[in-house]
């Protein structure tokens, strides 16, 4: 999400999610921390949505309400994506979504900007940047974007667009980085179609493909294929379902010869007349891929003969997770391809060469590398350095800087309140980061519950220390350890009476803690939580 301030306008860009890394244990989803707009939200003049990707949109049906009565302005694939999304959330009578063509609607009025959404090729059609008119000047953000020129819907990027914007004056230029790694260019999609016809036309059994279900462009392209060699195709997975009928609907997915047929119906189909498009590319463990692996899925199962594409590369994080789904499918006895044995997937974001191209186009005055990691933004700065921009104009952000543009400068200036808000089940901000840190340290070494029972009246210590253990050590496997540390914290309290009651049951539940961490750790050099309990009889 970025926040575009000037007076009392702002506009909100994008409005997406994360998927938690491994460290962030229990985690469902990650939302962007909007406390600096709570409250403010009559300020909101739009928000504006570049394509119809989970880190783009997938935040609104949880922040939405906190930025109510605001407009979100979208392309027609994008704000379909959407709708499904407010819908499940019961939000969708009380938003105002306005769809724009970026051909028909070439200015968008939102309080002090002006902004101008222009097209560029992604991985998912309808992707748009925007060219942004302020009062200090223009900002162009390109949004998540790569030149390709034979992309899948026959929609190109506005190249006329980003020379005029160059011939205006840019600025600030606020870039997709992600991909600055890749030298070159990167391949078009249309390179993935060629390695799918091919692995169509030798496999004998059944195909299942395994796809991000926001890639409407390369279901595009199954469907295609699937024609051409005498299959039907199945999707799987309600993502996948929802958004190829949403594209059915708007237009940007064509099945002219019927190739689409219900889940249900597939089972009855020949073996070499069928192909599976199934959501779980990045090993999520509820995907249907995963199920198919597991054999849990109740109508699918995999074996002998099958071939599975794995079509996407594993988001830095979940490579563990994707290798255990395909070791899997290879022991069912499964032909796997994957992208280290053929080409089955390509980037959505521009290599280095389509990174300089969009400098040279838009020849702006300063520039801010964005969507991506700190090596990547360092990476960028050589590209935008070699492309003629001076060191000085180069700024890197991070989450929570606030960045002050005139037409005199760009810095950044001070910090608003930002982080994670985590959705954890049915609950969104309930869990923090002290929550996820204990998971991490239970996750780690264990924990232990040490019990001790005291006299009410005397603050004698009647019965205990007890003490239960899960994930530290095995209780009958190490009755010695437990034994020796029951014997040290009883040790320890043994003056305990003496003090109460001007000591109270915290100062117990300390002493316990202490006692029990110190000597574990002499004894283990482990750091078990440790949940001292006191009761009072």
């Amino acid at each position: 999400m970025l926040l575009l301030e000037y007076g009392e306008d702002c506009i909100v860009v994008d409005c997406g999610l994360a998927f938690p890394d491994e460290e962030q244990l229990g985690i469902d989803l990650v939302l962007p921390d909007i406390s600096y707009l709570r409250g403010r939200s009559h300020q909101i003049r739009g928000i504006f949505i570049s394509h119809g990707h989970e880190d783009h949109i997938g935040a609104l049906p949880y922040l939405l309400p906190d930025l109510l009565p605001a407009p979100i302005f979208a392309t027609r694939l994008t704000l379909g994506l959407i709708a499904v999304k407010l819908e499940g959330a019961r939000l969708l009578d009380k938003a105002d979504l306005r769809a724009f063509d970026p051909d028909r609607h070439p200015v968008l009025a939102a309080g002090a900007f002006a902004v101008e959404p222009f097209r560029v090729t992604h991985s998912i059609p309808d992707a748009v940047g925007f060219g942004i008119q302020t009062p200090a000047g223009r900002i162009v953000l390109t949004g998540d974007f790569k030149f390709d020129d034979t992309s899948i819907d026959g929609r190109m990027t506005d190249y006329a667009r980003l020379q005029r914007f160059g011939d205006e004056g840019v600025r600030l230029l606020l870039s997709d980085c992600v991909h600055v790694e890749s030298e070159g260019h990167t391949p078009s999609e249309r390179v993935v179609g060629e390695t799918y016809d091919r692995v169509f036309a030798e496999a004998g059994g059944r195909i299942f493909i395994a796809t991000f279900a926001s890639l409407i462009a390369r279901i595009q392209q199954v469907i295609d294929i699937a024609h051409r060699h005498g299959r039907s195709v199945a999707v799987l997975g309600r993502s996948l379902v929802n958004n190829v009928r949403i594209s059915q609907e708007l237009g940007y997915l064509s099945d002219p010869h019927g190739v689409l047929v219900e889940a249900g119906a597939a089972a009855s189909f020949p073996d070499e007349r069928i192909v599976y498009v199934v959501t779980g590319a990045q090993g999520e463990p509820m995907a249907a891929l995963s199920r198919i692996a597991n054999g849990d899925h109740r109508d699918v199962t995999v074996g002998v003969g099958d071939t599975v594409i794995v079509s996407a590369a594993p988001i830095p994080g979940n490579e563990t997770a994707v290798f255990r789904v395909i070791n899997k499918l290879f022991q069912a006895g499964a032909e796997v391809i994957f992208g280290a044995r053929d080409l089955v997937h390509v980037s959505g974001h521009a290599s280095r060469d389509e990174l300089r191209r969009m400098l040279d186009l838009t020849r702006p005055c300063h520039v801010i590398p964005m969507h991506g990691e700190h090596r990547h933004m360092a990476l960028y700065a050589d590209v935008a350095i070699e492309a003629g921009i001076p060191a000085d104009e180069i700024t890197f952000a991070e989450n929570g800087d606030l960045i002050e543009m005139t037409s005199e400068k760009v810095a950044v200036t001070a910090r608003v309140d930002s982080g994670y808000v985590y959705v954890d089940g049915m609950t969104v901000g309930e869990v923090g980061d002290v929550v996820v840190r204990d998971r991490r340290a239970l996750a780690r070494d264990g924990m232990l519950l040490v019990v001790v029972s005291v006299d009410r009246e005397t603050g004698q210590i009647v019965a205990g220390p007890e003490i239960v253990t899960r994930g530290f050590v095995h209780i009958k496997e190490s009755a010695a350890l437990l034994t020796a540390t029951k014997a040290h914290v009883r040790e320890t309290l043994g003056d305990y009476a003496d003090s109460y009651p001007t000591a109270d049951r915290d100062s117990l539940s300390r002493q316990l803690r202490e006692a029990t961490a110190a000597f574990l750790f002499k004894e283990t050099r482990r750091r078990p939580m440790i949940l001292p309990m006191v009761l009072e009889v």
